[in-house]
């Protein structure tokens, strides 16, 4: 039996549901409720990891203005959905890296989109890894240039207020003891911060110590103690968020190399982690340069990646591009071809691009009899 859905109607088939939920994208079928579900820690091992990218490529460009250049995006869940956090020249009268932050609650819609951090006595404060406080407020560790011997160093900043703007000075700069290489280390966007435990882990690696990912530990943000090497023959750290499964703690590093592919590695207590993996390549010349990468999560669940990005390799014309994870959709005619979602707008919407109705069976992950319409939205449930 054929499923039609060109009104609002559903059928049940092994406790799912298929609704016309209204209007989508001319030219495109939505089928929405394919999210990720929990994190699935086999999964990741295996690299068995089906993201899809978002139909608007890039996802976020910068504001209008002279300068125009936004990439390092860290996003931290919120009770009302996600603040994102970011740097670069969001259409800035000057060529200096400051820091940006916008709200959303669907990754559809961008709210709140204004500068938090100016740059300061700084040429440029960049590179922002963001987590959130208990008491709603935020902790953001950076990166500043240039200071006294000319290299980069964290800056750590608390932001209780996001309606005023913070600038930056000495007092957010980091020390470090146990690491005698601090002094000559040049951190530029490689500087993660995770909070657990009260306590603050910095994850980091220097362009004057490369091939590894170091850890260190703070109390306050400012006076980290060194602990040791969490990664060997790493590429840069951009992110790391942790999930808890069947009584078991998985804490996921995300990498890149300012090059075509993202990367990504496993641990189960945070200090050391498994060899890093391939997350996935490049779309198309857009974004052949990837300079940042920035996990969204939601509870346990891991929904993608934001990630900077440019087609120049002289990495000042990034903008943010997003990748979801999603339950594989596709639909199979009856002459046994497949049409698949190949985009997707925000985490949970699959987009089969069409401009006639598609019948056959649907897949993801149940098999349902159907006929899809162009312009439509449909809700798995």
């Amino acid at each position: 039996m054929t499923l039609l859905l060109g009104f609002v109607l559903s059928l049940q088939v092994r406790a799912f549901t298929l609704t016309d939920v209204g209007e989508a994208q001319p030219g495109t079928i939505e089928i929405r409720g394919v999210a990720a579900g929990d994190f699935n820690p086999q999964d990741w091992r295996t690299g068995n990891l089906h993201f899809v990218p978002d139909a608007r490529s890039p996802l976020l460009v910068p504001r209008d203005g002279k300068f125009r250049n936004i990439y390092a995006p860290s996003v931290v869940e919120t009770k009302d959905g996600w603040r994102i956090f970011y740097g670069g020249w969001d259409g800035t009268p000057s060529g200096n890296d400051r820091i940006y932050t916008a709200t959303t609650r669907d990754f559809l819609t961008f709210d709140d989109r204004h500068t938090v951090i100016e740059h300061g006595k700084f040429q440029h404060v960049c590179n922002v890894s963001a987590v959130g406080l208990p008491d709603g407020s935020f902790a953001l560790m950076c990166t500043a240039y240039p200071i006294a011997n000319g290299t980069n160093k964290p800056a750590f900043f608390h932001l209780a207020d996001l309606t005023k703007t913070i600038t930056a000075g000495d007092d957010n700069l980091i020390t470090m003891s146990g690491y005698d290489r601090f002094s000559a280390a040049d951190i530029n966007g490689m500087n993660v911060l995770l909070r657990e435990d009260d306590q603050y882990q910095l994850y980091f690696s220097s362009f004057t110590d490369p091939g590894k990912v170091y850890r260190a530990r703070s109390r306050d943000g400012h006076r980290f103690t060194f602990e040791g090497i969490a990664l060997d023959h790493a590429a840069f750290p951009n992110d790391i968020k942790k999930f808890h499964v069947q009584d078991q703690d998985w804490y996921v590093m995300g990498l890149h190399m300012n090059g075509p592919d993202l990367y990504y590695a496993l641990s189960n207590d945070g200090r050391r982690f498994t060899p890093q993996q391939k997350l996935f390549s490049h779309r198309d010349a857009s974004d052949r340069y990837i300079v940042a990468v920035g996990f969204v999560t939601k509870e346990n669940k891991l929904l993608g990646v934001l990630y900077g990005a440019g087609a120049k390799g002289s990495l000042d014309q990034n903008r943010i591009f997003a990748r979801w994870l999603q339950k594989p959709v596709f639909i199979t005619k009856a002459d046994g071809s497949k049409i698949e979602a190949t985009e997707s707008f925000g985490p949970d919407r699959a987009a089969i691009h069409s401009s006639k109705p598609i019948a056959g069976m649907l897949q993801s992950p149940i098999r349902i009899p159907v006929t899809l319409t162009p312009g439509r939205a449909y809700q798995l449930k």
